[in-house]
């Protein structure tokens, strides 16, 4: 039996016809990658505009200067408006997101972040455990003093058990983080 037409032609001409689809990815990828929107490798904007890469490298500020609860809770803890206007009643205090903070203080009104990370409702971790491990915030969040805006992370189970495997620790389910 002879193969169809068509069959016959595409395996004549698979060469260029592979160069063609490989040219067409190429360009595809290319255009993809450049005209992507700018913000859609960042995180989720914020109400106040916050630089870790500025607060953590230029200012050498502690992640738990503004976290203060991570070494002893669940959970990190956000700043209050008061913690940044610590600072910021005598720097940069005319700037617009600075007034904006003031405006924030005088009607007693916490800003409002917009959390970043997402783990699933039925896990609970706990920020103090990893933190006397002595496990570093970059483990899990990345590099966070490079970002001027937090990408954020949705946490798979995958990552964390890839961890504790690697660090030979907990792996029980309800003792580890389904508690």
């Amino acid at each position: 039996m002879n193969p169809p037409r068509a069959w016959h032609w595409l395996a004549e001409n698979r060469r260029p016809l592979t160069l063609v689809t490989l040219a067409a990815a190429l360009v595809a990828g290319f255009l993809v990658s450049f005209y992507a929107p700018p913000g859609s490798r960042i995180g989720k904007a914020q109400p106040i505009p916050f630089s870790h890469r500025l607060h953590v490298n230029v200012k050498a500020i502690q992640c738990q200067y503004c976290h203060p609860y991570v070494g002893y809770s669940s959970h990190p803890g956000l700043p209050p408006v008061e913690k940044c206007l610590h600072c910021h009643n005598h720097i940069i205090a005319n700037h617009f997101w600075i007034k904006e903070e003031h405006r924030y203080f005088n009607t007693g009104t916490p800003i409002p972040w917009r959390k970043v990370n997402d783990l699933p409702e039925h896990v609970v971790f706990n920020h103090q455990r990893h933190i006397r491990f002595g496990i570093e915030c970059l483990s899990c969040h990345g590099a966070v003093e490079t970002m001027d805006r937090i990408e954020g992370k949705r946490f798979r189970m995958g990552f964390c058990i890839e961890c504790h495997q690697l660090k030979k620790v907990n792996l029980d389910c309800w003792l580890a983080c389904h508690n």
